[in-house]
């Protein structure tokens, strides 16, 4: 397999290196903007089978050049490409994943479904942990009970050590977290669609790691509130910070400093967002620190009409040995066991999916766990 990674940053690094642990890829070429910096975990891998390719995704014919050599395309860039990347992806011909994020840009990349069926390949957004892994566990967890009442997903990037005021270190993208906690969240209530405010309805969570706090942020849920509208009473997604964070990102959006229309600032403009992400930013930035990733993943319902709960449950590490983040273990890895499938014909059908409509989900756990990365079954919820 031939192999092409789009971003080198800490996903797109993360999804490279796992490419490179399997013997059938071939190459993998990892494409970005910047080619000054590889994640040192890469630095054995680069030459022949490790390519660090220079590419401005703007650049429509050297994009499609770069895919029509490859078997498979990952995104791990951000979202707002991944509309015209996937477009790209269908003329080439070549199967395409992204970590995705965006639900209308996903309900664009739908729009491909016919097209790409034509060209008998794959197009699957929202691939990283959440979205991605949380919705696979979801529908795992509704086919296996009759009659479902209520899904609920919980998942959080945290420090090992958290430090005040935030207790939150980035894991990501500061800009991808204020963007969740500014958008209005879908969930499933009565069975209908509904918006609700994001850091809203917090409440307490207790995992092996001691309390945390859950709250609504947009984006965990992808599309399954509009493919299970009226057929499923309650669903919702929640973020999970140590208890105190959502009250002060709530204050710190509320006075404001989290918009994006400029005010004036002694007579400058100044974009409020941009000033928060250049203040807090090196800040929260903690390149030594050790983080981890709490998830949980449940149904309830009833199956030969007795009461069921069905779920599943994640705490991941840093991992020491490579350096590897546990947020890169848990997104930039289920990024990559997706386009590994893609490329093996392991989907079963061509057109574009969610991965809750495609990704076998026993195989994708069996996948993650020869990673080291534990999905555990649930017999009780607390």
């Amino acid at each position: 397999m031939r192999m092409l990674v789009l971003g080198a940053g800490l996903q797109g690094s993360a999804c490279a290196y796992d490419l490179l642990q399997n013997p059938d890829v071939k190459e993998v070429r990892l494409a970005d903007l910047h080619t000054g910096h590889l994640e040192h975990f890469l630095a054995p891998y680069s030459g022949e089978r490790l390519i660090f390719t220079p590419l401005d995704v703007r650049d429509k014919e050297a994009v499609l050049a770069l895919m029509r050599q490859c078997d498979a395309a990952m995104s791990a860039i951000p979202y707002y490409f991944n509309y015209e990347l996937a477009e790209l992806a269908v003329e080439a011909a070549v199967h395409f994943s992204d970590l995705g994020g965006n639900t209308e840009i996903v309900f664009k990349q739908k729009t491909l479904d016919a097209q790409a069926r034509k060209k008998n390949i794959t197009v699957i957004p929202d691939c990283g942990l959440a979205p991605g892994m949380v919705n696979i566990l979801a529908e795992h967890a509704i086919r296996q009970l009759d009659k479902v009442e209520t899904v609920r997903i919980y998942v959080g990037g945290l420090p090992q050590e958290p430090e005040p005021p935030l207790n939150y270190q980035i894991v990501y993208s500061l800009e991808g977290v204020l963007d969740y906690y500014t958008t209005l969240s879908w969930v499933l209530r009565n069975g209908k669609r509904t918006q609700v405010k994001a850091l809203s309805e917090i409440e307490a969570v207790r995992f092996s790691i001691g309390e945390l706090e859950g709250f609504h942020t947009a984006g965990g849920l992808s599309t399954m509130a509009f493919r299970y509208e009226g057929k499923i009473p309650t669903m919702e997604y929640k973020t999970l910070r140590y208890p105190g964070h959502a009250r002060i990102m709530e204050a710190i959006r509320e006075l404001g400093l989290l918009e994006l229309n400029p005010v004036d600032v002694k007579g400058m403009k100044v974009v409020p967002r941009d000033l928060v992400v250049a203040a807090m930013g090196p800040k929260l930035t903690k390149p030594n620190a050790r983080d981890l990733v709490a998830m949980r993943v449940f149904a309830e319902g009833t199956k030969g009409g007795k009461p069921k709960r069905v779920g599943w449950e994640l705490v991941d590490y840093y991992d020491e040995k490579s350096g590897i983040s546990a947020m890169e273990r848990s997104t930039g890895y289920s990024l990559s066991i997706t386009g590994q499938m893609q490329a093996r014909g392991e989907i079963g059908k061509a057109g574009v999916f969610t991965p809750d409509e495609a990704i076998p989900a026993e195989k994708y756990i069996k996948e993650l766990a020869k990673r080291g990365v534990m999905i555990k079954e649930m017999r009780q919820v607390a």
